[in-house]
């Protein structure tokens, strides 16, 4: 929590639940990774947090703009972002997306299959492409896998394929998963990406860029490493497969960037016990998985919490939101313990929650408002 944050609560009060999230500390997390790979190129992935006030800040800070759909390539357009700056970076795109953003100056593409690399040569010809590579995506608390990415052997077939449809075979990507704890899988990455690219340049393809994809880890309940740790060895891969000839070089932080500039604001609606014999309480938030907490699915995220009786004694908890879906609950096998003193009515926090949380949040499901934002 921010001191610009921690006074808006304390004077403001906000009606709950509420997203409550520091620019300024966006700024700052922008300027580490910035300082921490100066030779990367940063692409702000827009679907961690797309608040205009964010991209107004990033578009100041001369950042570029990894977008999942052509209603993200519109807004960064709409606050000032340059298209030449855009990349359209999910691989699932409608015909009518890649004709609105070719229309309006975005020539560069995702892909990683020939199906989406005959779309992209029809509708946005000459563009530059580049084509998502599935590596392993051990170490993430959030994992990418299994829905994209191609093999390194057809990587091979379509980049080439690529070049002789009138597309320029820009470069290669992978991700090695949203809230990655470890610096191997980057290491890892870079040497299977490596090797193809070396592959694809002796070919006579000319490749320029290497894109590393997001998943930098922010700090929930327990400790990841720093920043530095994974720019140095990111670093130490990139030079120990390129040496002096290094491609330009491309990440997608999303989550790194707003994660730890936000929290959410919620009130306590119940404390009970199931069974009066069971020494775990549940404790009925009025914001879950439906209301923008859906990285709690299979427990995933495990967002800290601050209660209002923090240093007393606590015991076990399930924790679960408001609605009258069963599938409502965030963490039951976690090993979260609250105050004995929480009760219904007490505000509570959840720190490092300025990532995928807004545009998660239904549309009044049950009833319920969307999240309110507040970006200060």
């Amino acid at each position: 929590m921010t001191p610009k944050i921690a006074r808006f609560l304390a004077r403001q009060q906000p009606a709950t639940p509420c997203l409550v999230l520091d620019v300024d500390r966006v700024e700052e997390n922008f300027r580490a990774l910035r300082r921490t790979l100066p030779l990367a190129r940063i692409y702000y992935a827009v679907k961690a947090n797309p608040a205009r006030q964010i991209l107004e800040r990033l578009v100041g800070l001369s950042s570029s703009f990894d977008a999942a759909s052509f209603e993200e390539v519109e807004a960064c357009l709409d606050t000032g972002a340059r298209p030449e700056a855009i990349s359209f970076g999910n691989t699932i795109k409608k015909v009518t997306a890649i004709q609105g953003a070719f229309r309006r100056g975005v020539t560069l593409f995702a892909f990683d299959s020939i199906e989406e690399l005959e779309k992209l040569a029809k509708h946005a010809p000459g563009a530059r492409v580049y084509c998502r590579i599935l590596v392993e995506n051990e170490g993430a608390d959030w994992p990418l896998s299994r829905k994209f990415g191609t093999t390194v052997d057809n990587a091979k077939t379509l980049m080439i394929r690529a070049g002789e449809m009138g597309l320029d075979p820009y470069g290669l990507s992978f991700h090695v998963g949203s809230q990655q704890t470890t610096t191997r899988a980057y290491e890892i990455a870079i040497g299977k990406v490596a090797m193809l690219f070396t592959d694809l340049t002796d070919a006579g393809i000319n490749l320029r860029m290497m894109n590393l994809g997001g998943g930098f880890p922010v700090r929930y309940r327990d400790d990841v490493p720093e920043i530095d740790r994974f720019g140095d060895a990111i670093m130490t891969a990139m030079t120990e497969h390129f040496g002096n000839n290094m491609p330009e070089m491309v990440i997608e932080p999303g989550r790194f960037v707003v994660g730890g500039a936000g929290l959410i604001s919620a009130e306590v609606v119940l404390v009970c016990r199931r069974d009066p014999s069971d020494p775990v309480r549940w404790v009925y938030l009025d914001i879950g998985r439906f209301g923008g907490l859906a990285e709690t699915e299979g427990e995933a995220i495990k967002y800290a919490i601050v209660t209002p009786h923090d240093g007393t004694a606590t015991g076990p908890v399930a924790i679960a939101g408001p609605t009258c879906d069963g599938a409502d609950i965030m963490y039951e096998r976690s090993n979260y313990r609250l105050p004995l003193a929480l009760t219904s009515g007490d505000r509570v926090e959840l720190l490092s929650a300025g990532a995928y949380v807004t545009t998660y949040a239904s549309q009044r499901f049950n009833g319920f408002a969307p999240l309110a934002e507040y970006y200060l």
